[in-house]
């Protein structure tokens, strides 16, 4: 199982981004949550080991973790101290600038995916 863990469903995944993940098994979306930005250190913590927790008890092969920083890190530490491999994905954003007809510029932005990156283990 691939893991998807967040706030990109993968539904709206391009062809060569949802090939990628299948490589790992099914895949399995579990929205990132908002974290408060005035949230302590010890809340954070405490989200990540609710997350890790669920996450860890599905057994995957693999999971994408990506969203807050700070959480991110807890989450994937979580996660690698389980065995269970961490990736992020690497896509390369290319924005498109079309002048309107009333002197406005819109921007459109897409992303290419290119690979999933596996997290540096961390020492425990």
């Amino acid at each position: 199982m691939f893991i998807n863990f967040s706030n990109h469903p993968s539904s709206q995944w391009n062809r060569e981004q949802k090939r990628a993940a299948a490589y790992y098994g099914d895949i399995q979306d579990i929205v990132f949550p908002k974290v408060p930005p005035m949230a302590a250190m010890q809340e954070v913590a405490d989200m990540a080991e609710k997350y890790a927790g669920e996450i860890i008890k599905m057994q995957p092969e693999c999971v994408m973790c990506q969203g807050e920083f700070s959480l991110t890190m807890a989450v994937v530490r979580r996660l690698q101290m389980a065995g269970i491999r961490c990736v992020c994905a690497c896509s390369e954003r290319r924005v498109m600038e079309e002048q309107m007809g009333n002197g406005m510029i819109q921007k459109t932005s897409v992303f290419e995916f290119f690979q999933f990156r596996e997290y540096e283990k961390m020492d425990f």
